[in-house]
């Protein structure tokens, strides 16, 4: 077991002031694999004082400069991409060769690269009359991330940050810290000033609440459960700091009459099935043609058939472990609550898929005949099960798909393109697939409703940690 027990503060890594010792599971064994002391309100204040002095610099350096350290960090992902990997499958479970290395690690290079090229050209200011238009770094950023995407999350929230001018102090998920401190230690060895970014373990009732109600904090990004954002949201009010939340989801996917269905049905399950169901934009509800139901079902059926789950560093593992077993037991709470309210199931189930007999695997499973006051049909599950709800017709499917609390994504597959844009702008959220289109990084990112508050990705992503500020008599 390794040990990890120091917070990175003001450019050093550090003892925490008391530090309670937190266990680290690899869900795919159940072993300990590491272990990190989880921080309290001294070291928050330790860290937020760090970036406060940092600010005055940091938020005074010019274009160029910030470019040139976003850079080197891209140019550390890079080189530590493998060590990136290689913590998230250990940490959270994604399978090495298919998510994790593919896609998981990637993600932050991303992230960085996007924030270099948006504040190339970026206008912080502009003059409007006599009156001058300015966009200044709103101060120090409260950051709390979760164990789902960790890499990608850290990201895209601490490279616009620096783009911006901000400094930060990142609270990353206690259940998956790991790839967290490997992202430290990258921006540590590419010569981020002292005090801009800072890193202290904790859980969420500790050192997430003293972020969110700090006095030094002046905006807290969040990414996690509505329930917990509503949280954060209520923490950060007293000191009317500004909060942006990216929260749960309940993504209804529509396949249209004249979409391909097999194709459609077969990128619909893949991407549920994907991170063992476990993103906030999950396709979790597919909604169908009750005529043509009987089809999707074979189609599902084939496409799960493609899923294999197992051990996550098998080159050939498609699908690993929830990633506790905390999740685990809801998830399999979520399934036996189906089969109670009388959704079919057409594959999969509750407990373990044969042969694993231990780590927190889920068998990856398709209920239909779901209804949409189900409470699979209404709840975020983050878990691989996908729901398969009939509708009649087009006008009661786009009911169906804004009748939810959520509206963080949406799905349409149409045989005409024109068809789908349509139904694409009726449906309330704030990013909709049309035909299985992927995710566009430099687009904006967030959500409608309980799905969150603001946007992250691209040059929205950088707003969200600008003031506005307006100089009358400028000129």
């Amino acid at each position: 077991m390794r040990e990890y027990r120091r917070f990175y503060i003001d450019g050093a890594w550090i003892a925490p002031a008391a530090g309670r010792s937190f266990e680290v599971v690899n869900p795919a064994t159940e072993a300990v694999v590491a272990a990190i002391s989880l921080g309290d309100r001294t070291d928050v204040d330790r860290a937020v004082a760090a970036a406060r002095r940092a600010f005055d610099g940091w938020s005074r350096t010019s274009r160029e400069e910030r470019i040139a350290v976003l850079g080197r960090v891209v140019d550390g992902c890079k080189r530590r991409l493998d060590d990136l990997a290689q913590a998230i499958t250990e940490e959270m479970g994604a399978p090495l060769a298919t998510v994790s290395r593919p896609m998981q690690a990637p993600s932050a290079i991303g992230h960085f690269k996007v924030a270099m090229d948006v504040l190339a050209s970026f206008e912080f200011e502009r003059t409007q009359g006599a009156t001058r238009i300015v966009r200044e770094p709103i101060g120090v950023v409260g950051m709390i991330t979760p164990w789902n995407w960790p890499a990608n999350q850290i990201a895209c929230k601490v490279a616009p940050a620096l783009a911006a001018g901000c400094t930060m102090v990142l609270k990353p998920s206690e259940m998956a810290p790991l790839s967290a401190l490997v992202i430290t230690e990258i921006m540590d060895a590419a010569g981020v000033p002292k005090g801009v970014f800072n890193l202290v373990n904790g859980d969420g009732p500790t050192v997430g609440a003293a972020l969110a109600a700090h006095p030094g904090i002046d905006m807290i990004s969040f990414t996690g459960s509505t329930r917990a954002g509503i949280l954060v949201d209520k923490a950060a009010a007293d000191t009317v700091k500004k909060v942006a939340l990216e929260l749960g989801g309940k993504s209804p996917n529509i396949l249209l009459d004249d979409a391909d269905f097999r194709k459609a049905v077969g990128h619909g399950v893949a991407s549920m099935m994907l991170n063992t169901g476990q993103s906030c934009n999950a396709p979790s509800r597919m909604l169908v043609p009750s005529l043509r139901l009987a089809e999707v079902e074979q189609a599902a059926l084939a496409a799960l058939a493609r899923v294999k789950v197992g051990d996550p560093l098998d080159p050939t593992t498609t699908m690993g472990p929830q990633a506790s077993g905390a999740q685990w037991r809801r998830v399999q709470g979520l399934i036996e609550t189906g089969i109670k309210e009388g959704a079919r199931v057409l594959a999969g189930g509750p407990g373990r898929p044969d042969g694993l007999r231990r780590g927190f695997f889920t068998q990856p499973t398709i209920f239909s005949g779901v209804t949409n006051n189900m409470t699979v049909a209404r709840e975020e599950i983050f878990g691989p099960v996908l729901c398969i709800l009939p509708y009649t017709d087009e006008e009661e499917a786009i009911r169906i798909a804004n009748d939810t609390p959520y509206g963080l994504s949406g799905y349409v597959s149409s045989g005409d393109l024109d068809h789908a844009r349509a139904v694409a702008r009726r449906i309330r959220a704030g990013n909709v697939h049309l035909n299985g289109q992927g995710l566009d990084t430099t687009a904006p990112f967030g959500g409608y409703k309980q799905s969150g508050l603001g946007r992250e990705w691209g040059a929205f992503g950088v707003e969200e940690f600008l003031e506005v500020k307006a100089v009358m008599g400028y000129g």
